[in-house]
């Protein structure tokens, strides 16, 4: 596939998201990585459910920790981080072929030192009413893969 996504979802802890995430990737052709501690098995039915019968078809590769995450990618991979604290937004960025989208768990996000570190990666997905806190995972994968796809060509 000429886009060749990579999605990253730290320590997920919803199964039913991840499935769907999951289901996404294959519609898309990304792979999916999942960095542990997940908050829940690999086995689990309503992971399975949320990606129905795709899921043993889904590219999925799973790792202990986010750095034996990082030291298994390349080091010249495109690292893109999403963040409600990401101080540009998605539509500022210029998504390159084989690129590693970040994703934090549901309720934590990605942490506090891992933005920091990575500050000019970090964007943030625009929303338009405050009240809102942040869009679910699932949605907010799908707005930045589907981007993704759009600027590198379908």
């Amino acid at each position: 596939m000429p886009h060749e996504i990579n999605i990253v979802l730290v320590e997920p802890e919803i199964p039913m998201n991840t499935g769907t995430i999951g289901r996404l990737c294959l519609a898309t052709a990304s792979t999916l990585h999942l960095i542990e501690p997940l908050g829940f098995e690999i086995s689990d039915s309503r992971l399975k459910r949320a990606g129905l019968d795709y899921w043993k078809h889904i590219d999925l590769k799973t790792y202990p920790s986010l750095e034996i995450f990082f030291q298994s990618i390349p080091t010249s991979a495109q690292k893109v981080f999403f963040s409600t604290k990401g101080e540009k937004h998605l539509f500022q960025h210029s998504f390159q072929p084989g690129a590693y989208l970040f994703f934090g768990s549901e309720t934590r996000g990605l942490s506090s030192d891992l933005i920091q570190s990575h500050k000019d990666q970090t964007y943030h997905i625009p929303q338009y009413d405050k009240r809102v806190r942040s869009i679910n995972i699932a949605n907010a994968v799908s707005v930045a893969t589907y981007e993704a796809i759009r600027q590198l060509g379908v």
